[in-house]
């Protein structure tokens, strides 16, 4: 298609993200003619993964455009550099050897995604890998101090740290030797409840809302030191006194419950080549196979993007009117419906007298300090074989409670901050070459504090790890993202994210969470079903095209 001028479609999808991608998969498979554009020239969108070059140029792009301004912040990037560099010294790799992605997830194996993936057919085209062990860092002992009193979290980090496995089931309880029976039986009495804990609520519901360290204290007998480790399975971007027993309960639950879902050992997966930007990217192409059409490099025309005068009547009155689009370059095009994040709408919205009322400036939202860097090892001590007969793990989770992180000489720092969180993946995952590693930080913090804790947390790690040559930072990237999280905003509905006339969609901001969110499938849905009405099927559920096999890939 030379251009896109005078085209009439159903549905406009503006950007790339998972959520997009998804969608407009859904509907080009449900007979709706599907036009999908995006102003940048990759793929991905809040999830998009970039080659080193790609990486240089999204932090200049951030600088330069105004929508990118409002999603990402203190974008900074740094290389290690020798004057004369030893020849067996470690070196960065080509540019497209990497693929690093701008926001990591682990996707548990009770996650709704991979039904979704399944029925789809787009599973084909997808390799996933298991997620390991889990770590908790301390800077003066491990789960060996459980019974003795606790840890102290005073802030001082002084010499080498200690990093210790996470219990992830009965079988490690019982062969860990730095539990005593006090802390085994704490341990398995929180296994035995938090299996049917919700078939338990006189235990919990009356602290629903209360810290979960006072209700593992209260209820458990956790003495502090051994609730680092349980807290560190919530994956709460929040502070332990700020991570609610209602909260903790349903998330450590569902990483438990996952555990041997697809094998022994691990409960939770990343896919291979880019984390959730490959799912976007396979979901793009089966999409385009199903007769949607894409366009990068192509967003609206500002100012003026939705002419309102240039509606047209419809013969069907059950039918929207058609909107007229216009784009970059001049093109004008048709549709009925409009679908987008907030940001991709802004253009929008700004020539508006009312948006919805839900839509707020990103630059509003919570703020995570994030870092991505490239390391010179493998790191293979933090993926230890998991179980007889499981797979090799490509994916490791390190947590940094309050306290076990040095802030410097004269730092004074009286109020509890929220852990910061490192997800390793190996070389195997395709985003870096064999034999070094990425190492994704975060910190759910939004001032130059989260930086200084992004990289003590770093060098901590790389000292813990105790590997002989020291593993050393070859290359960083450090930024600040604006995004919503699933426990810190409200949930709204479609309608109540939509425009006026009921035709502009909007998805809620793309989820800081580490781990994937299960209720962006819901908005998917949601607006797939506003769109199609009573012509609406079973979601996302696919029967093998004619001539395709169960052996070969679905778009081919």
């Amino acid at each position: 298609m030379e251009t896109l001028d005078g085209t009439d479609w159903d549905v406009l999808i503006v950007g790339t993200g998972i959520k997009q991608s998804l969608l407009a998969l859904a509907l080009s498979r449900s007979g709706r003619r599907v036009l999908h554009i995006d102003k940048n020239n990759y793929y991905g969108g809040a999830e998009a993964a970039f080659s080193l070059q790609e990486a240089e140029d999204w932090s200049k792009n951030v600088v330069e455009d105004g929508t990118l301004r409002s999603l990402y912040t203190n974008v900074s990037i740094s290389q290690s550099s020798q004057e004369k560099p030893e020849a067996d010294a470690p070196k960065l790799s080509f540019s497209r050897a990497y693929n690093l992605s701008l926001s990591p997830q682990v996707i548990y194996a009770r996650s709704a995604l991979l039904p979704i993936l399944v029925s789809s057919k787009i599973y084909r085209q997808l390799d996933f890998l298991a997620v390991g062990s889990w770590w908790v860092y301390s800077s003066k002992g491990g789960i060996s101090n459980a019974s003795s009193g606790g840890q102290t979290a005073d802030g001082a980090n002084s010499g080498q740290g200690i990093l210790t496995k996470v219990p992830s089931g009965r079988e490690d309880i019982f062969a860990d030797q730095s539990l005593d029976f006090k802390a085994k039986r704490a341990l398995m009495k929180f296994l035995r409840f938090i299996a049917e804990f919700e078939d338990q609520p006189e235990v919990w519901e009356e602290h629903r809302e209360k810290p979960f360290p006072a209700f593992l204290s209260e209820q458990f007998n956790f003495p502090v030191a051994l609730q680092a480790p349980v807290i560190a399975l919530a994956l709460s971007p929040s502070a332990p006194n700020h991570t609610t027993t209602e909260f903790a309960l349903r998330r450590i639950s569902r990483h438990l419950r996952s555990i041997g879902m697809y094998g022994p050992g691990f409960g939770s997966v990343v896919p291979k080549w880019g984390g959730l930007s490959e799912i976007a990217q396979v979901a793009c192409r089966a999409g385009a196979v199903g007769g949607a059409v894409y366009v990068l490099g192509k967003g609206f025309a500002h100012p003026e993007s939705i002419d309102a005068q240039d509606n047209e009547p419809t013969d069907d009155a059950q039918k929207p009117i058609r909107l007229k689009v216009h784009l970059q370059d001049g093109e004008a095009i048709t549709t009925r419906w409009i679908a987008g994040l907030g940001d991709n709408l802004q253009p929008f919205y700004a020539r508006q007298a009312s948006r919805p009322e839900t839509y707020s400036d990103l630059r509003d939202l919570p703020a995570v300090c994030k870092s991505v860097t490239i390391v010179s090892s493998a790191l293979e001590p933090l993926f230890p074989a998991l179980a007889e007969g499981a797979p090799q793990p490509a994916g490791a989770v390190i947590v940094f409670p309050f306290g076990s992180l040095s802030l410097g000489e004269g730092s004074d720092q009286e109020e509890e901050l929220p852990p910061v969180h490192l997800l390793i993946h190996s070389g195997d995952t395709g985003e870096c070459p064999v034999g070094q590693s990425v190492l994704y930080a975060s910190v759910a913090l939004d001032s130059e504090l989260g930086f200084v804790l992004l990289e003590q947390a770093v060098k901590s790690l790389l000292q813990a790890v105790d590997m002989q040559p020291t593993p050393t930072i070859l290359w960083s990237i450090r930024y600040k993202q604006h995004s919503g999280a699933a426990h810190h905003l409200p949930p709204s509905s479609v309608s109540e994210r939509s425009s006026a006339s009921g035709q502009i969609l909007e998805f809620s901001p793309s989820s800081s969470d580490l781990a994937f969110d299960d209720s962006m499938l819901g908005e998917v849905k949601e607006l797939w079903l506003k769109i199609l009405g009573d012509e609406a099927g079973e979601f996302m559920v696919f029967e093998d095209r004619e001539g395709i096999g169960p052996d070969i890939d679905d778009d081919e």
